[in-house]
């Protein structure tokens, strides 16, 4: 597979997946002191790859928790952030400055603050009440995230079957080289297809909208310099399918989720009107060893792995490093 080590992707999956124990330790803590809200902070793609697991306390728990954006949180507040709020934050670096100016911010407040990070001695880590290390560059977050959100939910009544799940997410690093392996061909053909496009219009909806937001701005755009709309399933029909043509590239994520026929309502329509669209269907991918019922809760960080093929692929066909950047974290602003 194109730029893809199998055994450093392993063993990031798995150091995550690994801080089970210390994820339960965690809970235990914040459910003894007593906990009122939870705020998931974060900035760009660290905020976006939150939603799901605000989604997912919304469809399970009366626990009131919220994703936040770490600059506006702190110019503009909350009045629900407190002595008994939880804040956590996730950072692949452990330096995003946003998020720790946020984590003063909170601390202030008597807030009680929690990172997931892969430098122990980063200044994030270093800044927190509890830092979970994971490897370094250890990326997506969804493993620490699924465990932390569904062992609190659980903890409360609020989850059946957290056990099962956490004993399945053990082989997940297998799980997901599998779903790399398949999806390669497929990247390969859509980046060949898609080396001049200049334009794509993503749609995603459930747990899966935060990830459609991460990648058309973090990755096609940051990263590839693309323009890009991006839309909720659910708001496709208020507005922009206007902007569909014959020739638009429409990327669309699908999931397990409660809102899958949102998104097939989407697909229909779409398939109507352009001839350029590609469904990156979660169901099409075997995720051996995970039962029925979880599949869903994974669905982030499978089309993470997937677009982590066609990203590679990208940069293969348009001769644009992914690490090249124009502005961020290259000029003062």
């Amino acid at each position: 597979m194109l730029g893809f080590d199998e055994s450093a992707f392993r063993k990031q999956i798995a150091s995550a997946v690994s801080l089970r124990p210390n994820i339960e330790e965690l809970v235990s803590t914040i459910t003894a002191k007593g906990v009122s809200n939870v705020f998931l902070i974060g900035a760009g793609g660290t905020y976006a790859a939150m939603w799901p697991y605000e989604h997912l306390a919304r469809r399970h728990s009366t626990l009131p928790v919220k994703a936040a954006i770490a600059a506006e949180l702190i110019v503009s507040g909350d009045a629900t952030l407190g002595e008994n709020s939880v804040a956590v934050f996730t950072s692949v670096s452990g330096t995003t400055d946003d998020s720790l100016r946020a984590i003063e911010y909170c601390k202030q407040r008597g807030v009680y603050t929690v990172a997931f990070t892969g430098y122990a001695d980063s200044p994030i880590a270093q800044a927190v009440d509890a830092a979970l290390i994971s490897e370094p560059k250890t990326w997506p977050f969804d493993m620490q995230m699924l465990l932390f959100m569904t062992r609190l939910l659980s903890e409360r009544g609020e989850f059946a079957g957290y056990e099962k799940f956490a004993d399945e997410m053990a082989g997940l690093d297998g799980v997901l080289v599998d779903v790399a392996r398949q999806a390669e061909p497929i990247a390969a053909a859509f980046a060949d297809a898609h080396a001049d496009t200049d334009y794509h219009f993503l749609v995603g909806g459930g747990n899966l909208w935060g990830f459609t937001y991460l990648y058309s701005m973090c990755i096609l755009e940051e990263m590839q310099w693309l323009r890009t709309t991006r839309v909720h399933s659910a708001e496709f029909f208020h507005g922009s399918l206007e902007l569909l043509e014959k020739d638009t590239s429409v990327i669309i994520f699908q999931g397990e989720d409660e809102t899958r026929a949102l998104t097939e309502r989407v697909e229909k329509f779409a398939k109507r009107v352009s001839d350029d669209v590609t469904v990156l269907d979660t169901k099409d991918y075997p995720l051996e060893g995970i039962s029925e019922e979880f599949r869903g809760l994974l669905a982030p960080a499978v089309l993470d792995t997937v677009t982590g093929r066609i990203s590679k692929h990208l940069e293969r066909v348009r001769n644009h490093s992914l690490d090249l950047r124009r502005y961020y974290r290259v000029v003062e602003y």
